[in-house]
């Protein structure tokens, strides 16, 4: 089935109020020949009301093992020269935009601002985390399938 540009149109405009009514940052719909893939750039949550550890470059801390009982030496995240691509949700981290695709970025790739660099699931919705400058990516603090805090580092530019 084919569709006006004004039909096209209007479908479009029906699927925005259908996720600003209900909240949903992504929506994929496909239908009779008709396909949208629509997403919004997630708004920044509250500030969490919990106290955050600051890290400190070098510095350890340690992790004990309940089933054990024994401790093992866990590296923090470190400061460094660069700029952190910070989690803007709680959620589960996905570097790449599906299972067996390629990463969004890996390290030594360049970015620009506005790049999605990965995602995070949070209540069964996929939002795309979108680089906040442009640099080049150092590190990658953030595991596959991981999860995440509101602010955690996921990604160091430099």
């Amino acid at each position: 089935m084919q569709y006006e540009k004004d039909e096209l149109i209007d479908k479009v405009k029906e699927l925005i109020d259908i996720m600003k009514e209900s909240g949903l940052g992504y929506l994929k719909v496909k239908n009779d020949g008709f396909e949208a893939e629509l997403g919004c750039k997630p708004k920044d949550p509250p500030p969490v009301a919990m106290p955050m550890p600051i890290p400190v470059a070098g510095a350890q801390s340690v992790t004990v093992n309940a089933a054990a009982g024994t401790e093992a030496p866990v590296q923090t995240v470190s400061q460094c020269d660069g700029k952190a691509i910070k989690s803007p949700i709680v959620g589960t981290f996905y570097s790449a935009p599906a299972p067996g695709k390629p990463a969004f970025v890996k390290v030594g790739d360049t970015v620009n601002e506005g790049d999605v660099v990965c995602i995070i699931e949070s209540m069964k919705v996929m939002n795309e985390i979108q680089a906040d400058c442009s640099g080049v990516v150092e590190r990658i603090e953030a595991k596959d399938g991981e999860a995440v805090e509101y602010g955690q580092p996921l990604i160091i530019l430099k």
